[in-house]
């Protein structure tokens, strides 16, 4: 097989791992109000529930980059989706609240190796100018799974009750460990933790070295703010539709999949402009695919006729998803391959965090605000502030690397 063949197939296999990891983490936003009823819990509740998965997830983010740097990517990406498979079921087992919290937690912890593998694979297999294409081909997931969220969710959901259906729709994560193991096996990118052919290897920069990068920090600081207002939005959009527009579960799910749409050709359209219109000015891409979100953040605050909150909510997510990959184009093409687990970790810790704080931050707003969704929106909206001023001091500049592919 020859190397354009091999990038194919194993992107095409990685976007599959990344769509089962999506999918059974977002189907729990669905499951929300049918767990809060048999629980007896509020929103306050639901939130630190949706939290304490971003809580594991954070935690493992360095410890995660470390070992993807030091047993590679491939058996971390192995190990991370299969046990992630197995928890999504597990969260359908659990037999009381407390059960629950703790299974979301771990829940985070093994999904949380996942990220910082993948994008290193990355990394190792691709050239710095293919990557942010690439990486938006991978993360087109995202706004994918918010799709058939909902349409694999409502009728599970409705036949076999929330446990069912997180024990049903684990077997999508047992299908990706299936294709990921038997596909990757006979060619996979070569880890750059290894020597290949005609040269050696330099050891990847330690934790210490690479904090002290003040681009990686910034570009982790924006990352939370980016997912501050993509969890956020996530999060909360099934129950708001429900809650302030008073649409049934079917209803609501429809229109919670319509900005999963728009995301999937943000993140494409994202990925093209990163390596093309905006090469070496990815910043800009970042900076005009921010203020976007925050306009249209603004309008769905103050407007309340359906049809131009369901507007917002397309821009909205379109932005969401471009500001997405030109944000995660400037550490694919500013880093080394070699230094990539790590840094990514610190990367990827800032958008864990925003997991963290988002959903539990708006579910305390919510309630504080007798159920008005005005300030958790509002809350939203200043960390688009925040996005947009840091953006505005990081560099602009092109790498270039090679990239070699192993047979193991």
């Amino acid at each position: 097989m020859n190397v354009s063949n091999q990038k194919f197939q194993f992107a095409s296999i990685l976007f599959v791992c990344w769509f089962a990891s999506y999918l059974e983490r977002f189907l729990i936003n669905l499951a929300l109000p049918f767990i809060g009823a048999e629980f007896k819990i509020d929103e306050s509740g639901l939130g630190l529930l949706l939290s304490v998965f971003f809580l594991g997830y954070a935690l493992i983010q360095l410890p995660g980059g470390w070992i993807a740097d030091k047993i590679g990517t491939r058996k971390t990406i192995l190990f991370s989706v299969a046990m992630f498979a197995i928890f999504t079921a597990a969260s359908g087992l659990a037999w009381s609240l407390a059960a629950l919290f703790v299974v979301r937690f771990l829940f985070g912890v093994f999904e949380g190796c996942f990220p910082t593998a993948a994008y290193k694979a990355v990394a190792e297999g691709y050239a710095k100018n293919e990557r942010a294409r690439v990486q938006s081909f991978m993360l087109a997931t995202n706004p994918l799974s918010l799709v058939v969220a909902p349409l694999l969710a409502v009728p599970l959901i409705a036949h076999t009750g929330w446990r069912g259906m997180f024990i049903g729709a684990s077997a999508i994560g047992l299908v990706a460990f299936a294709l990921y193991f038997f596909g990757t096996h006979g060619s996979h990118p070569a880890p750059s933790n290894q020597a290949v052919a005609g040269g050696g290897y330099a050891s990847p920069r330690g934790f210490g070295e690479l904090i002290r990068d003040s681009n990686i920090w910034k570009i982790s600081v924006i990352n939370f703010g980016v997912n501050i207002l993509i969890w956020g939005f996530l999060s909360w959009l099934p129950s708001y539709m429900m809650k302030v527009q008073k649409l049934d579960l079917v209803h609501a799910g429809f229109a919670s999949a319509l900005p999963g749409v728009a995301g999937v050709v943000g993140m494409l359209a994202g990925g093209w402009l990163a390596d093309k219109a905006f090469a070496g000015r990815e910043k800009y891409l970042l900076l005009a695919s921010v203020v976007l979100a925050g306009i249209s953040l603004f309008v769905m605050l103050n407007v309340r006729d359906l049809p131009v909150v369901i507007a917002c909510q397309l821009v909205l997510a379109f932005s969401m998803k471009v500001s997405f990959i030109a944000l995660w184009a400037l550490p694919l093409k500013l880093i080394d391959a070699k230094d990539m687990g790590m840094a990514s970790g610190i990367v990827n810790l800032g958008s864990q965090l925003a997991g963290v704080a988002s959903p539990a931050v708006m579910g305390f707003l919510i309630v504080a605000r007798h159920g008005s969704y005005d300030g958790a929106f509002a809350f939203l909206g200043a960390c688009t502030v925040l996005c947009a001023i840091v953006t505005m001091t990081l560099p602009q500049r092109k790498l270039r690397a090679d990239v070699h592919w192993v047979q193991p």
